[in-house]
């Protein structure tokens, strides 16, 4: 009777446990590779080479993650409104994508620790007369759509009453109609702002300001049920700043000074 009993309750106890969930981190290691959705247009952070290889800030850091896993790096170039959507398919593993971390996106995709952090310039046409973010008010503003930028200026022209927002599909394509006087400014990270400005491809743009937002965190991103690979990558991010790896890739992809913080006083350490 005990006997039966016992192994009745062996039995019921593997049927409540079921069996165990596949794991993102373990079918990445055993694929052997690591599939990353990176911008492309989007330099210093992703470009693309005058052998049009994918070459940056975040082409580097799939790299490094890929590194660390023991596996090789897929680079999968994604535009800025197709991130979320690519991991969602499966057509990823993981975005590398200079993806701000805000509480909306984290009710659909697991987010990491901050892995870096943009300031953000004002740029502007030269017929625009702009000279500062005031002179924004009123203009023709533009930013790719559903960015951090984006977002925060629908928001201003919203606040204002006046003037008028225009998303569009890529960075490239902003600066183009910047540089064509289709708009009159727009705000982007200061790294992407001083990268376009110096390639002479956009002429006529500027920068007149520094923007007064919140610095702009972005985190590495996969499903959120995948709670091996999201610690995984803290791990990682952690280590890339302490070993030096993050400022080694920052003057390499960005230039002289130092990078960014990526400790809040009080919230990260």
């Amino acid at each position: 009777m005990k006997s039966k009993v016992l192994a009745f309750g062996l039995t019921a106890a593997t049927a409540i446990a079921g069996p165990a969930a596949a794991d993102k981190l373990d079918d990445i290691i055993g694929a052997g590779t690591l599939r990353c959705a990176v911008v492309l247009d989007f330099p210093p952070m992703g470009s693309r080479d005058a052998d049009n290889n994918p070459v940056g800030f975040d082409v580097d850091y799939c790299n490094d993650l890929a590194a660390a896993l023991g596996v090789t790096a897929e680079i999968v170039e994604t535009a800025f409104p197709e991130r979320i959507p690519s991991l969602m398919s499966g057509a990823v593993d993981v975005v590398v994508g200079s993806t701000s971390d805000t509480l909306e996106r984290a009710k659909t995709v697991g987010m990491t620790m901050p892995y870096y952090a943009f300031e953000n310039a004002v740029v502007v046409g030269e017929k625009s007369g702009i000279t500062d973010e005031a002179g924004m008010k009123g203009k023709v503003v533009g930013a790719t759509a559903g960015t951090y930028e984006a977002i925060w200026l629908e928001g201003k022209v919203k606040e204002w009453g006046a003037g008028e927002f225009r998303p569009y599909q890529n960075q490239a394509d902003v600066f183009l109609a910047l540089s064509q006087g289709q708009l009159d400014a727009t705000v982007s990270t200061m790294e992407v702002a001083q990268a376009n400005v110096k390639t002479g491809n956009f002429p006529g743009i500027s920068i007149v300001a520094k923007a007064d937002m919140v610095p702009d965190y972005v985190a590495l991103v996969t499903l959120r049920e995948e709670y091996g690979l999201l610690n995984f990558m803290n791990l990682f991010i952690n280590q890339q700043v302490r070993t030096g790896r993050y400022a080694e890739l920052y003057t390499k992809w960005v230039g002289e000074g130092e990078p960014a913080n990526l400790t809040i006083p009080g919230v990260y350490r």
